[in-house]
């Protein structure tokens, strides 16, 4: 998964911890994996693991207690679904619509495929 992209691994693995946060594997101020945890998780040098954990704290998703670990912060969810959600509307959507253009789908076609989706 994290390796798909033109995204620095570091990124991506902010973005895969950010998923489990959005997705209620982890709850505000709940211990996240240590760094040491994370590098050997991720298959990646420890300075890279660190690298994603100063990215998270620095858009305030995570914060550090020292010599303890990293924690989810309050209100982290809002955030990343809030950023999330930015861009899906300035970059997915656009894309989605003109694949939808050069294909001849019509909304009546997304929305039943839509309706079909046991994740709606």
């Amino acid at each position: 998964m994290i390796y798909r992209n033109d995204k620095a691994i570091y990124v991506k693995m902010a973005d895969a911890i950010s998923g489990d946060i959005l997705s209620d594997r982890y709850h505000t101020d709940d211990r996240l994996p240590s760094v040491r945890e994370l590098a050997v998780q991720f298959e990646v040098n420890i300075n890279t693991a660190l690298r994603t954990m100063e990215l998270l704290q620095r858009d305030e998703i995570v914060y550090q207690k020292r010599g303890i670990g990293y924690f989810v912060s309050q209100g982290a969810k809002r955030k990343i679904g809030n950023a999330r959600r930015k861009e899906f509307m300035e970059s997915t959507l656009p894309e989605f619509f003109r694949q939808m253009k050069l294909l001849s789908i019509g909304m009546d076609e997304v929305n039943q495929a839509w309706a079909q989706t046991e994740d709606h």
